[in-house]
């Protein structure tokens, strides 16, 4: 549902000639935007080799979804008349232009190949990480379509977050924040 109204704004926004527009970002926007789509691109890159290496769920779901998000940040890129990174690297797996992003993608598929355990804390890592950027983000604009777009990924990192952590309390093994304050961690937790 939330997917299709998501749609209905991005349609209506066409439709009013928002997209042919190209308003002016602030470089802080322009970066926000470029890094946000890529580090989508991380997170479905790395729940696909969790995937094949582990299989079922949550990375079979979660990966879908992510490449949905980069969609979405693909759209502001389009709006406002961005470089796509992802379209630089041909979206070949694994592969980043943002360096920081490039060594976070060999660290977590590393960590995450070593046991299905680790893979599931990587995922609540890569999401808690989603949820912490995605908020600096927030804060660096004042536009409403950026806002929104950075507001619907964060709710579903949430959900995302929430379905890792529960997987693991499955197993018993308890999860801890690591990027994340525990306040903020236990908030979206106890979310629906």
């Amino acid at each position: 549902m939330k997917k299709f109204i998501f749609s209905i704004v991005v349609l209506l926004f066409s439709m009013t000639g928002f997209t042919r527009q190209t308003p002016s970002l602030s470089q802080q926007e322009k970066d926000g935007i470029l890094y946000m789509r890529e580090e989508e691109k991380l997170a479905r890159d790395v729940y696909d080799s969790l995937f094949i290496k582990w299989g079922g769920r949550p990375f079979a779901n979660i990966r879908q979804s992510e490449q949905y998000h980069m969609d979405r940040m693909k759209t502001l890129i389009t709006t406002y008349g961005l470089e796509d990174p992802v379209v630089k690297t041909n979206d070949r797996h694994g592969i980043f232009r943002n360096a920081s992003l490039q060594t976070f993608y060999n660290e977590l598929v590393r960590t995450g190949g070593s046991s299905f355990t680790e893979a599931l804390k990587t995922g609540a890592q890569i999401e808690e990480q989603d949820i912490a950027d995605l908020e600096k983000r927030m804060k660096q604009t004042q536009k409403q379509d950026i806002i929104a777009v950075y507001d619907y990924l964060k709710m579903a990192s949430g959900n995302h977050l929430r379905a890792f952590v529960r997987r693991l309390n499955m197993q018993g093994i308890p999860y801890e924040p690591v990027i994340l304050s525990k306040a903020d961690f236990d908030k979206i937790i106890g979310g629906a």
